[in-house]
C-alpha cells in the first residue's frame, strides 16, 4: 500500500479519523465497512464507468495552452474538467456516491455546496437516478451563485439556505450534518470534498482519481514524456486537487502544487488559507488544519471564490503538506482575477474562480523550458460571470 494512502482506521499520519456524534456512528461505520466492496463490485463499476463515458463525457481533454506556454516559458497543459457534464469535476464524485447510496438502500440524498457546482452535480445525479435531493447552501452563496441555484431547482432539488455564521460553505455543511443526525435511517449524505469523517476523504479521492488516471495516460499519448514535471490544482476542501494528484502520489519526480485562497492577503484576517494560516484541530468529523482561535473556535474564512471559502482542508492535503509531498502556495482574490483574465484572453477559456487560483500559481514558479506542467481547470466560469464583470470590467 502507498505510504500516502489512508490507513484502515481512517488516518493520514496524525490527520483524519471519524469524530462524529453517537447517532451518526452506525451510518459512518456501515459506509466504512461497505465502500471499498461496493467500489470494487462489477455492478458499481459497470454503471459508474459507463455513465462517466456516455453521460459525463469522459475522458476530458488535456489541452496544450500554446500562448500561456509562451508567456511562462514551459509546456503548459490544461486538464479540462470544465468540459465535464455540469461544468466541473464535481460530477465524478456525486454520481459515484448517489449510485452507492442506491446500492445501500438509501432513498433520500442530502448535500452541501459552496460555489454550487457540487449541488448541481448531486441534483443532476439524483434526477438521472430518480432519487429525492436536498441541498444546503449558505445564503450568501445563494446570492452570489444564482445561476447554479436556478439549475439545482430546475433539476428538482430543494435548496435550503444556511443563515448562521457568515452564511457560506462551513455553515451549509453544519446544516447538512444536523439533517443527517435527524434522519439517519433513509438519508445518505453526499459530501462534496475530501473532508468529513472517514471514509469520506478516501471515498471522494478515489472517485475523483479518474482525473489523474486520465492525465497520466494522456501525457504519455500526447507528449514525449512519461510523467508531467508539475501538477497544479486549487484547494479549499481539496477534491479536485486530490483527484489530480492521486495517481502521481508515488511518482516522487512529479511536483504537486496545491493553491489555497489567500483572500485579501495571508495576513489580512480575510483569508481561507487553512494550511498557511491554520492550526491543527477537528472540523466536520476529521482532524486536519483549520482556521480557528487559540481556544479552538472556528473563525470565518474569506475568499472571492465560494468554492474555496471554507475554514479547513481535507486531511489528505494536511498530511501531504506536512511531509513535504505537496507544495502549498496561495493566491489572493486579485491574483486569481488576473489569472482568469489572462487565460480567457490568451486561450479563449473562461475558468471558474476556483480554477483561477490554480492558474495564479504560474507566475510564482520558475520553470525550465522543457518542463511539462498540468493545471487542472476544475470548472467553467459561467457561474462567476457576475463577479468577473463587476471586478474586471
Amino acid at each position: 500500500m502507498s505510504k500516502y494512502q489512508v490507513t484502515p482506521d481512517g488516518n493520514y499520519g496524525r490527520y483524519g479519523g471519524a469524530w462524529v456524534p453517537e447517532m451518526l456512528y452506525p451510518n459512518v461505520e456501515r459506509l466504512r465497512r461497505e465502500y471499498l466492496k461496493i467500489l470494487d463490485s462489477d455492478e458499481f463499476k459497470s454503471q459508474y464507468f459507463g455513465l462517466l463515458r456516455d453521460y459525463v463525457g469522459r475522458p476530458t481533454p488535456l489541452t496544450f495552452a500554446k500562448r500561456i506556454s509562451e508567456i511562462f516559458g514551459a509546456n503548459i497543459y490544461l486538464k479540462r474538467e470544465d468540459l465535464a457534464h455540469t461544468g466541473a469535476h464535481k460530477i465524478n464524485n456525486a454520481l459515484g456516491q448517489v449510485i452507492m447510496a442506491k446500492m445501500m438502500g438509501k432513498d433520500r440524498i442530502i448535500a452541501e455546496t459552496g460555489a454550487g457546482q457540487h449541488g448541481v452535480a448531486t441534483a443532476t445525479a439524483c434526477a438521472l437516478l430518480g432519487v429525492k435531493c436536498l441541498v444546503y447552501m449558505g445564503s450568501l452563496d445563494i446570492e452570489r451563485q444564482a445561476p447554479n441555484v436556478a439549475r439545482m431547482k430546475m433539476l428538482g432539488a430543494e435548496v435550503v439556505p444556511a443563515t448562521s455564521g457568515n452564511c457560506t460553505l462551513k455553515d451549509a455543511t453544519n446544516e447538512a450534518l444536523r439533517d443527517w443526525i435527524s434522519n439517519p435511517e433513509d438519508t445518505f449524505y453526499v459530501i462534496g470534498s475530501v473532508v468529513g469523517p472517514h471514509p469520506y476523504p478516501d471515498l471522494v479521492a478515489r472517485l475523483q482519481s479518474i482525473i489523474s488516471e486520465e492525465t497520466k495516460r494522456q501525457v504519455r499519448e500526447q507528449t514525449d514524456k512519461d510523467l508531467p514535471d508539475y501538477v497544479i490544482a486549487c484547494i479549499g476542501g481539496g477534491s479536485n486537487a486530490a483527484g489530480s494528484f492521486y495517481n502521481f502520489l508515488d511518482d516522487e519526480s512529479v511536483r504537486l502544487i496545491a493553491v489555497e485562497a489567500a483572500g485579501r492577503g495571508l495576513d489580512s484576517g480575510d483569508t481561507a488559507a487553512s494550511i498557511a494560516r491554520g492550526t491543527e484541530g477537528i472540523i466536520h468529523g476529521s482532524r486536519t488544519m483549520l482556521m480557528q482561535t487559540d481556544d479552538g473556535q472556528i473563525t470565518e474564512p474569506y475568499s472571492i471564490s465560494a468554492g474555496l471559502d471554507y475554514p479547513g482542508v481535507g486531511p489528505l492535503h494536511a498530511y501531504l503538506a506536512s511531509v513535504g509531498r505537496e507544495t502549498v502556495l496561495s493566491a489572493t482574490d486579485d491574483e486569481a482575477l488576473e489569472a482568469a483574465k489572462l487565460l480567457t484572453l490568451s486561450e479563449g477559456i473562461i475558468p471558474a474562480l476556483e480554477s483561477s487560483h490554480a492558474l495564479a500559481a504560474l507566475p510564482k514558479l520558475k520553470f525550465k523550458k522543457d518542463d511539462l506542467v498540468v493545471v487542472t481547470v476544475s470548472g467553467r466560469g459561467d457561474k462567476d460571470m457576475q463577479t468577473y464583470m463587476k471586478r474586471l470590467f
